[in-house]
């Protein structure tokens, strides 16, 4: 059986990183979404996004982290963006959607938040914080391990 991709950007200042909060549940999670036919990753991840967040990376600014093994049938493709200036999570915008079980058309990310590591890797679930713990977090550059407050 063939194991579906998932595309995803970290944003990041090094120390901090930036998530969105899915809509009507307790987790937070990176941008991140499956790739469409016959996207490349960079391509999928960029889009991603800018659907999630509203945010544009220009592309070479996105350095790649690999294929890693994510859930049970599904891949994730990572990419960081770190910039010293992290975006205020107030002004951004999720403009995909999906229909709650009521019936409701919902955003994906009901808000935003930049969190230092050790509470970012709380707020994700426990597949995506041991990718971030194991293949993230160490290949970013002057990471603190704690000290920094979130604001979410």
């Amino acid at each position: 059986m063939a194991r579906v991709v998932s595309c995803g950007v970290i944003v990041t200042d090094g120390a901090r990183v930036l998530l969105g909060h899915a809509t009507r549940t307790p987790r937070w999670d990176i941008p991140k979404g499956l790739t469409e036919a016959d996207e490349d990753p960079l391509a999928a991840a960029l889009r991603e996004l800018a659907e999630e967040t509203g945010l544009v990376a220009p592309p070479p600014a996105l350095q790649p982290l690999g294929r890693h093994r994510y859930l049970p049938a599904k891949d994730l493709v990572l990419f960081t963006w770190v910039r010293p200036d992290l975006p205020d999570p107030a002004a951004l915008r999720c403009r995909t959607r999906f229909r709650a079980p009521d019936g409701a058309m919902l955003p994906e990310f009901d808000r935003f938040g930049v969190f230092a590591w050790d509470e970012a890797l709380q707020r994700v679930n426990r597949s995506m914080a041991q990718v971030l713990r194991e293949q993230v977090i160490p290949r970013l550059p002057l990471v603190p391990r704690s000290g920094d407050e979130g604001r979410g």
